[in-house]
């Protein structure tokens, strides 16, 4: 069969794409940037990548006539204040171009909706469980709630909270219920729907077999780990200072954290799960699903990671757009140093951020990163997703993966902190020689201040860090 699947780049995208071929089909990748897409050697036989914008009604030309069944796995998250109107307006337009295809069924991943009143993001989820349901293909919608797995941003901000806290003073919303499910789980009930006639024009909780408070989770998570912590209640946490909270403590980006804080006031609990028996599918207990994201942890088998999407830094842009350095009208920092072993000094480059630190003035480079969230930048709370390999699109750290060839010897790296301009961090081995460039784009006369104001320690810090690399 031939499916579509949009959000190829995602965090549920890039899980769900290879067990696909392992089916057997087909896959054509919708991707926004064709730059960000890297599919690993192995499954580039079995897809075909296009590219399009969903908010580009013209774009959508690209999909083919003749798929058999589409997934929609895209949303906003906040990443814009009209983020609803974006939503809505993307999903119209998928739906018309659905129309125009001989696509028979269509799957939405969703969240849980069973109250009344629900919050600005999860009234947009419906918002679009509605809008698709218009076409005229066969519709089908998967709600979950609090999605565990390594590199989930669930799991990621549960980890921070209990690794950082062994006290914690919580808003009240902790005592909220949920029903949290693994990905592993999300992603068989993904593919075992798809053209499934029984799943036909409706919709399905899904979820684990624990109903759990959020409280509960994390003291569950502390127990799994052996930490002992302490959490209590208070009722006079505002939404604002909750999310304030989630912002300075975990991984999570501002705009993140207020989607979250407002959907966590509200119960996601199954209604039922008959699609259990539907699909034969036996989903596991969320202790369960904690030690299966810790074996990957451990073992560096992070697949996907919610802090690679670029709602972790707040930015929106096309790696295309700044993979060009620019040279007029920019300050540059160039460094060249000789090196021995050419394989060795790649290990340390494509090792470079998050636990390795970046060689040399670490302190300084923790001071950049904490003083960039005080101004509502990301920091270098998003470290990176795998210890050893880096593709284009990650995050690392406070910078974005523009390029990265490893047979080349380049890694082009894009500023994504608060700056009054626009930074570029570049390593090219040529020869017997790595060189090392930072390029800086003022805007304004506060660009060039802060250039100047920084130079010193640039002096101090990229010094010692090439030499590092080299040696």
């Amino acid at each position: 069969m031939r499916i579509l699947l949009t959000g190829a780049t995602g965090y549920i995208g890039k899980r769900l794409l290879p067990i696909l071929v392992d089916q057997g089909h087909k896959v054509i990748c919708c991707v926004r940037d064709l730059d960000r897409f890297s599919p690993p050697s192995s499954l580039k036989s079995a897809i075909e990548i296009i590219q399009l914008d969903l908010l580009d009604p013209t774009s959508l030309d690209h999909i083919p006539h003749d798929i058999d069944g589409a997934y929609y796995l895209v949303h906003s998250m906040s990443a814009s204040s009209d983020y609803e109107t974006l939503e809505h307006q993307s999903a119209q337009n998928f739906r018309r171009a659905m129309s125009q295809t001989k696509v028979e069924h269509v799957i939405y991943l969703s969240g849980i909706v069973n109250e009344t009143e629900l919050s600005k993001h999860l009234s947009s989820r419906k918002n679009v469980e509605d809008e698709l349901a218009k076409g005229s293909y066969d519709f089908t919608t998967l709600r979950a709630g609090i999605i565990i797995g390594s590199g989930s941003a669930s799991f990621e901000i549960i980890r921070d909270l209990v690794e950082k806290l062994p006290v914690m003073i919580t808003p009240k919303w902790l005592n909220t219920k949920c029903q949290p499910i693994g990905i592993s789980d999300v992603i068989a009930f993904l593919s075992k729907t798809m053209l499934n006639p029984e799943t036909y024009n409706q919709n399905f909780d899904i979820g684990g077999p624990d109903i759990l408070t959020y409280k509960e989770m994390l003291l569950e998570y502390g127990r799994a780990r052996n930490l002992k912590r302490h959490i209590y209640t208070v009722p006079v946490m505002t939404p604002r200072l909750s999310s304030y909270w989630l912002y300075f403590v975990t991984s999570t980006s501002y705009k993140l954290a207020v989607s979250l804080v407002n959907s966590m006031k509200i119960e996601v609990v199954c209604r039922d799960q008959r699609l259990n028996e539907i699909l034969n599918i036996q989903p596991i207990g969320y202790r369960e699903s904690l030690t299966k994201a810790f074996n990957k942890i451990e073992n560096n088998e992070i697949v996907s990671s919610w802090k690679d999407a670029y709602i972790s830094s707040g930015m929106d842009f096309n790696i295309s757009e700044f993979i060009q350095v620019p040279s007029y009208g920019c300050f540059k920092d160039v460094r060249r140093a000789g090196f021995q072993h050419r394989s060795k000094c790649l290990e340390k480059i494509w090792s470079i951020g998050g636990e390795n630190g970046w060689y040399y003035g670490d302190w300084l480079w923790k001071l950049r990163g904490h003083l960039d969230r005080m101004v509502g930048g990301v920091g270098l709370r998003r470290g990176r997703t795998s210890k050893t390999s880096i593709e284009v699109g990650d995050a690392l750290d406070f910078w974005r993966v523009l390029y990265a060839n490893k047979e080349e010897g380049r890694l082009l790296l894009f500023a994504e902190m608060k700056l009054p301009g626009e930074a570029w961090l570049e390593f090219k081995l040529e020869e017997d020689q790595l060189i090392q460039t930072a390029t800086f784009r003022p805007l304004g006369v506060m660009g060039r201040i802060y250039w100047y104001g920084v130079l010193p320690f640039h002096g101090f810090i990229f010094k010692g860090m090439i030499n590092q690399i080299t040696t």
